[in-house]
């Protein structure tokens, strides 16, 4: 209990030690000490509180911005610029799963393509006016020479 009270203490005097010391005399004469004077008393300050260091001159406008982004977050700001991370991380990930997908299914047709147009079988399209129309061996050819661009474009 003593050692409580002998904290308060130290801690209610040690507000005392920065604020501004004022030296006046009252109407009987006495000299008075205080943080405030009176109104129409002349006074003297003795002690100024504590002057601070001035910081340091900005170099340019963009140390500024830097000493902006330094300082500290509330727990609310914190937390939304947290929130706001994983979100930004998530979607680049889901973005990047998603292409990969789709990469990996243009790669499959292509090597499929490809196999069909290799394998020696009778290979037919439909035409304008909806008839099956085979494909000759130049035809063919061109075909496998796409095949293979798609190959290589999609599956490297």
């Amino acid at each position: 209990m003593k050692k409580l009270l002998l904290v308060a203490a130290a801690l209610a005097f040690s507000a005392g030690a920065s604020a501004q010391l004022y030296k006046w005399k009252d109407k009987d004469g006495r000299t008075r000490y205080g943080d405030i004077p009176p109104p129409g008393v002349q006074a003297t300050q003795i002690r100024a509180p504590a002057a601070r260091p001035a910081p340091p001159p900005a170099e340019d406008a963009k140390d500024a911005k830097d000493d902006k982004a330094e300082k500290p977050l509330t727990p609310e700001q914190a937390f939304q610029k947290r929130r706001q991370e994983r979100l930004e991380a998530e979607e680049k990930a889901a973005k990047a799963r998603a292409e990969a997908e789709a990469k990996r299914a243009n790669c499959q047709a292509a090597q499929t393509q490809l196999r069909i147009m290799e394998s020696g079988q009778r290979v037919s399209t439909v035409n304008a006016a909806g008839e099956r129309v085979y494909l000759d061996d130049s035809q063919r050819a061109a075909q496998a020479a796409r095949a293979r661009q798609a190959v290589a474009d999609w599956c490297s």
